[in-house]
């Protein structure tokens, strides 16, 4: 069994249940003290943002991270069925080109807790990377509709090479 998420054998099935059981244990290494530098990268990241939006992004974005590792590190669930081997080979190769090009120390504790946090809300809760309510330029927020994530920026975000709104399972918004 797979220690981290690196280690995974991708030349196999991988269940969501395996993958669940690496998750708790990447969240077992990580302490508050990473959380927070991650916090403190969020907010420089945020600093030419709009003073209204940008305090509703922090204070959202600390909050679910926060969140989302004590869900991991609580969630007891029995998941059934296998991930998409290949959608997360792709979603690891992106983010693991962003870790080594990360030249800041925060900047890297946000991305190896963001690495944990996105591959349990998209391959574990088949949910939006970005929590429900996040508010997007003009105004705009990633919804939950009828069983779907409706996000107004998913369509402008899917080539850009950084972005994970391609792996995302949220929809775009239509009214936007």
């Amino acid at each position: 069994m797979a220690e981290r998420i690196e280690e995974l054998d991708f030349s196999k099935k991988i269940s969501k249940k395996e993958l669940m059981e690496v998750l708790k244990k990447e969240t077992s290494r990580i302490h508050m003290h990473d959380i927070m530098l991650a916090s403190t990268y969020i907010q420089e990241d945020a600093k030419y943002m709009q003073s209204g939006y940008r305090k509703e992004f922090v204070e959202t974005f600390t909050k679910a991270f926060i969140n989302r590792f004590k869900d991991i590190r609580e969630d007891k669930k029995n998941y059934k069925g296998y991930i998409n081997n290949k959608k997360l080979q792709e979603f690891l190769e992106v983010l693991d080109k962003q870790i080594k090009e990360s030249n800041i120390n925060q900047e890297l504790y946000f991305l190896r807790l963001a690495k944990i946090v996105s591959i349990y809300t998209t391959f574990i809760l088949d949910a939006s990377i970005h929590p429900v309510g996040t508010s997007f330029p003009g105004g705009f927020k990633l919804k939950f509709v009828n069983n779907e994530y409706i996000c107004p920026v998913k369509e402008k975000q899917m080539n850009t090479p950084g972005a994970l709104c391609r792996f995302c399972v949220s929809k775009q918004d239509k009214t936007v």
